[in-house]
């Protein structure tokens, strides 16, 4: 008879570890559930091969085709999911009857395809960490263990108050970035539609006008009949070298020496590279604050932390910075050597250490910081936005007096002829 090894807490709430021997995997958890033991994990201790029937020769449930295909899920539907579930656990349910409810429930299909394939790994006596594991483009490392350490401790609710609380900044910060941009680009395309119009609509025919009545066109209308004439014969070849070139910089940019170096070009210039500073201040405060708070070990913490950092320099300098804790070395400590982290956030974060409060101090830290970056990508948007209406303003004035200036020009040489 096959044996399941397994990992359960009794009803005092001890773990404890053992094996058993059933016909497959669900007749094992029917029976340690008859013995009062709630099940953390088992599995075959001996695997079996997989017939054609979707089920191993123990009887034992393999995941399905379908099963399968829905763990391409998309990362959009994790917030939605934690939200749902915390508003039942809220109200009593345990976590196993809220999903179960959300699979029947649920409308969206993306998310109801998530929450019943969820649904099928929890019948099974698989523990919701677990079962959100089966789902990697969804749910991130950080974001199961969090829920494993609730699990673990009997706070699953208030871990996922937290997660959620995490995720929701995350995505306001997002927003304001896009939104940030949205301004500065919408300028470039209205910008550029009117230099266009200019060139390949007006001034053709206002060069016809102005040879026809003869004269000596100043040198700015020369330039400028001669860009417009070269946009319009080599117009397209620029324009597909510079998409090609784009395409080749980006490529380049997903390799890792390309993103090394490209990160260490964004840290140099003068207003973004004090942005991605503060963006990874505060990646890191909330993300450590977060994982400490729910249970995390710290060296776990500190490696899921590092996967947060998005600048490349900045998170092979953390990486150093973690190896010196490990070794013993206090975190502010081991952050000042890297050169990344400001004067004040160390300070603060060695007060917290000091004080054995680093939690609360990573929470004010990321609250400072979330101030500073909205404040930053306001000042980001001024001057971009600055920027641009400078340069259109250069160009569209460039235009005018070529044009006006030539008008003047042949209508004088006309009235002395």
């Amino acid at each position: 008879m096959p044996r399941f090894t397994y990992t359960a807490r009794d009803r005092s709430g001890q773990t404890v570890s053992d094996a058993v021997e059933a016909p497959s995997r669900r007749d094992a958890l029917r029976l340690l559930a008859a013995r009062g033991l709630h099940v953390i994990s088992a599995s075959d201790a001996s695997p079996a091969p997989v017939n054609g029937r979707g089920r191993s020769a123990n009887g034992a449930a393999t995941p399905s085709p379908r099963l399968e295909r829905r763990r391409n899920v998309a990362r959009a539907q994790r917030l939605p999911f934690l939200e749902s579930l915390h508003d039942l656990t809220t109200s009593g349910m345990s976590a196993g009857e809220a999903v179960r409810l959300l699979s029947t429930r649920i409308k969206e299909p993306a998310l109801r395809a998530l929450c019943s394939a969820l649904w099928e790994r929890l019948s099974e006596g698989a523990p919701l960490s677990r079962a959100m594991s089966d789902f990697p483009a969804v749910f991130d490392a950080a974001t199961v263990n969090l829920i494993q350490a609730g699990e673990a401790t009997g706070s699953l609710n208030e871990t996922l108050d937290r997660l959620i609380t995490h995720l929701n900044e995350q995505r306001e910060l997002r927003r304001q970035l896009v939104a940030a941009l949205a301004y500065p680009i919408f300028m470039v395309v209205v910008a550029t539609g009117v230099i266009l119009f200019f060139l390949f609509f007006l001034l053709p025919r206002l060069q016809v006008l102005l040879t026809s009545l003869g004269g000596e066109l100043p040198m700015s209308t020369k330039l400028l009949v001669g860009l417009a004439q070269f946009a319009l014969h080599y117009g397209l070849f620029v324009a597909l070298g510079l998409v090609l070139g784009a395409i080749a910089f980006w490529r380049w940019r997903h390799t890792e020496p390309g993103r090394q170096a490209t990160d260490a070009w964004l840290l140099k210039l003068p207003v973004v590279g004090p942005f991605v500073v503060s963006q990874t201040v505060l990646a890191f405060s909330q993300t450590l604050g977060v994982l400490l708070a729910n249970g995390i070990t710290a060296a776990e913490a500190l490696r899921m932390t590092e996967r947060q950092i998005a600048n490349r320099v900045h998170r092979r300098a953390f990486d150093e910075a973690t190896a010196r804790v490990l070794e013993g070395e206090a975190l502010s400590l081991a952050l000042g050597r890297t050169g990344c982290f400001p004067d004040l956030v160390l300070d603060r974060l060695a007060v917290g250490e000091n004080t054995g409060n680093v939690v609360p101090s990573l929470r004010d830290i990321a609250r400072s910081y979330q101030k500073i970056v909205s404040n930053q990508l306001n000042l980001f948007t001024k001057v971009i936005a600055s920027g641009v209406l400078l340069l259109v303003f250069v160009l569209v004035g460039f235009i005018a007096f070529a044009i006006v200036s030539a008008v003047f020009k042949v209508s004088g040489s006309f009235k002395l002829g």
